[in-house]
């Protein structure tokens, strides 16, 4: 028997073009699938390369999220080195979605921040965390401490 594997999430968004937009600025997600029915739309993103692995699905007709400072449910991307973690908080501050500034916790938590999205979902920005870019540098340095 077989475990069933994550494919997708997918999100009921108010405004679908400043998401779309925001997924492709911060995320590196590039639309790979469209369909649009009326007043409804439904827009697949994926980062290039992972098309078949993992997407998310947005669609119209949401409403925005008022989650609050201690609500840390949130999507989680990892990024290669702790500069490119800075690197997206200067810009989420600048466009003003920034929510967690660049902090570090205890493995395996690492080096992250936090911005927010244009329907209020919470995404993390990592380095060091046992998944993703960095992630056997961070286990090896963890095993020795």
């Amino acid at each position: 028997m077989h475990s069933p594997r994550i494919t997708h999430i997918a999100l009921h968004v108010r405004n679908l073009d400043a998401c779309i937009q925001f997924y492709r600025e911060f995320c590196g997600m590039d639309i790979v699938h469209r369909r649009d029915h009326d007043a409804k739309s439904i827009v697949w993103m994926a980062e290039p390369g992972r098309e078949k692995d993992f997407i998310f699905v947005l669609m119209n007709g949401g409403e925005d999220l008022q989650l609050t400072d201690t609500d840390y449910r949130h999507f989680g991307f990892a990024l290669e080195s702790r500069e490119q973690v800075d690197l997206i908080a200067r810009r989420a501050e600048i466009a003003g979605c920034l929510i967690w500034p660049p902090r570090e916790d205890p493995f395996p938590v690492g080096y992250y921040c936090g911005l927010q999205d244009p329907n209020g979902n919470y995404i993390e920005f990592s380095y060091g965390q046992p998944l993703g870019p960095g992630a056997e540098a961070a286990t090896e340095k963890a095993l020795k401490a």
